[in-house]
C-alpha cells in the first residue's frame, strides 16, 4: 500500500511544480522554446541523414548489388586472377534449394568478364556482364536506359552499353559491334552483337566501361554453361541477416559462400561511419545549448524565489522535497518543449519532403537527386530522450542549490 501512496504523492508534487512553471510563464516559455528548437533541429538534421542512409542503401541494392551474393569460396579474393576456377552451377537443383529462401523475389545469375569491343576502326576494353534480362528488371531498377530498349529474353544478340563507353566507341543504337574475350578453355572467341540501348547509372566510371548482354550470349562468348555468382533479391532489406543465417546453416560444406550486400558496399559503410560521427557532434552541440539555456532559467528561478523557498522550508518542507520540486519544474519544461519540438519537427519534415531538397550529383556520379527528411519512430524517441536527459541534467545543479539554502538567510533575502 505504501508504493501507490508514494506514487500519488509524487504526482501531487509534480502537479505543484507544473503550476509553478505556468506561474513563471514568461521565463518558462524561453526554456520551452529552447528545448523545442533543439528537438526540431535534431529531428530535421538527423532525418535528412537517415534519408541519405536509406537512399544510398536502397539505391546501391537496386543498382545491381542485390541483397545476398552466392559465390564459390575464394572467388572474391582470387577471382580476378582466375575467374573460371570459381564458377557456380546455376542448374535447376541449386536454384531449387535457393528458391526456398523466405521473402525471395528473384535469383539473378551473373557472368562477369573482361574483353575488347570493336566498331569500325575503334577498339576499346570493356567490363562485360552476362545477365538474365527478366531477373535484371527486378535487380537493376535504378539503371536507366537512356536510349533504345532494355535487354530482351527473346533475343540474345542485343546488348546494352554504358553511355560513356558508347560515346568513346562512337556507336549508336542499332549499330553492330564485335566482342572479343578469353574463353574458359583459355582460347579466344568473338561474337557479333547489336547495340540495343544505352544505359546510365549513378556511377559515371561504370558507365564509361560497362557492357551488359543476355546470359546466353555471354556464355556463348566464353564457351561455358555456368556463372560466377547468383544474386538473391529479397522483398525487404531488413530480412537480410535472417536469410543470411539460414543460408549459411543450410549450405554448410557446399563450397558456397554467402555474402551480404553491406560487406560489399564499401562506400555506404564509410558514409554511415562519417555521417554518424558528424551527427554525434551535432547532438552534443544541441545538448549543450539546451543545458545552458535551461540551467540559466532555473538559476534565475532559484534566485528570484529564494524567499519563497525559505518560507516553504520554514513550514516543514524538507530539502529533498525542494530538490524534487525544481527537478520536476525542469522536467515539465523539457516535456513541453520536447513534445512541441517533435510535432513541429514531424510537420516540418513532411513539408520539406513534399517540396524536396535539390541535390547536385555526388562525386563520381552523373545523376542529381532530390533529398527528403525521413522521420522515424526511433529518431523521435532519440530526440525526445536527448531533450529530457539534458533538461534534467541542466536542472540538477539549480535544484541542489535551492535545496541547500539556509532557512534564515532565505527568509531575509531582498529585505
Amino acid at each position: 500500500m505504501r508504493l501507490p501512496g508514494a506514487f500519488a504523492y509524487l504526482i501531487q508534487e509534480y502537479r505543484a511544480a507544473a503550476r509553478n512553471v505556468t506561474r513563471q510563464y514568461r521565463r518558462s516559455l524561453f526554456g520551452v522554446i529552447a528545448v523545442a528548437f533543439g528537438v526540431v533541429a535534431l529531428v530535421l538534421a538527423t532525418g535528412f541523414v537517415e534519408w541519405i542512409f536509406w537512399a544510398t542503401r536502397e539505391g546501391t541494392i537496386q543498382n545491381g548489388l542485390g541483397h545476398v551474393h552466392v559465390v564459390r569460396d575464394g572467388y572474391l579474393e582470387h577471382g580476378q586472377a582466375d575467374p573460371f576456377e570459381f564458377l557456380v552451377d546455376d542448374g535447376p537443383a541449386e536454384l531449387g534449394r535457393l528458391a526456398a529462401v523466405p521473402g525471395l523475389k528473384v535469383i539473378a545469375p551473373r557472368l562477369a568478364f573482361n574483353g575488347m569491343i570493336s566498331h569500325g576502326e575503334h577498339t576499346l576494353s570493356f567490363l562485360g556482364e552476362g545477365v538474365d534480362p527478366e531477373a535484371e528488371r527486378v535487380l537493376s531498377r535504378a539503371m536507366i536506359v537512356a536510349e533504345g530498349s532494355v535487354l530482351s529474353g527473346a533475343s540474345d544478340e542485343g546488348i546494352l552499353l554504358g553511355r560513356g563507353l558508347a560515346e568513346n566507341l562512337g556507336v549508336r543504337v542499332g549499330d553492330r559491334v564485335v566482342l572479343l574475350a578469353n574463353t574458359a578453355a583459355g582460347g579466344l572467341n568473338a561474337v557479333e552483337a547489336v547495340v540495343a540501348g544505352l544505359f546510365t547509372t549513378v556511377s559515371k566510371a561504370y558507365d564509361d566501361s560497362a557492357a551488359r548482354m543476355p546470359l546466353a550470349l555471354a556464355q556463348r562468348l566464353l564457351r561455358t554453361e555456368d556463372v560466377h555468382r547468383l544474386i538473391l533479391v529479397l522483398d525487404d532489406t531488413a530480412r537480410t541477416p535472417a536469410v543470411l543465417e539460414s543460408l549459411r546453416a543450410g549450405h554448410s560444406g557446399s563450397g558456397l559462400v554467402f555474402v551480404p550486400w553491406y560487406e560489399m558496399a564499401d562506400f555506404y559503410s564509410k558514409l554511415v561511419s562519417l555521417l554518424s560521427r558528424q551527427m554525434g557532434v551535432v547532438q552534443t552541440i544541441i545538448g549543450i545549448i539546451i543545458v545552458l539555456s535551461i540551467s540559466n532559467i532555473m538559476m534565475m528561478n532559484v534566485f528570484e524565489r529564494t524567499a519563497e523557498i525559505g518560507t516553504c522550508m520554514a513550514i516543514g518542507r524538507t530539502r529533498r522535497q525542494i530538490l524534487r520540486q525544481f527537478l520536476f519544474e525542469g522536467l515539465t519544461i523539457g516535456l513541453t518543449g520536447a513534445a512541441m519540438g517533435a510535432i513541429l519537427g514531424v510537420v516540418g519534415g513532411f513539408a520539406i519532403s513534399w517540396v524536396g531538397i535539390p541535390m547536385p550529383p555526388p562525386p563520381g556520379m552523373s545523376e542529381s537527386y532530390r533529398g527528403e527528411i525521413l522521420v522515424t519512430v526511433s529518431l523521435l524517441v532519440q530526440a525526445l530522450g536527448l531533450a529530457l536527459v539534458t533538461t534534467l541534467a541542466a536542472s540538477a545543479y539549480p535544484a541542489w542549490k535551492a535545496s541547500r539554502l539556509e532557512i534564515v538567510d532565505a527568509l531575509r533575502h531582498n529585505r
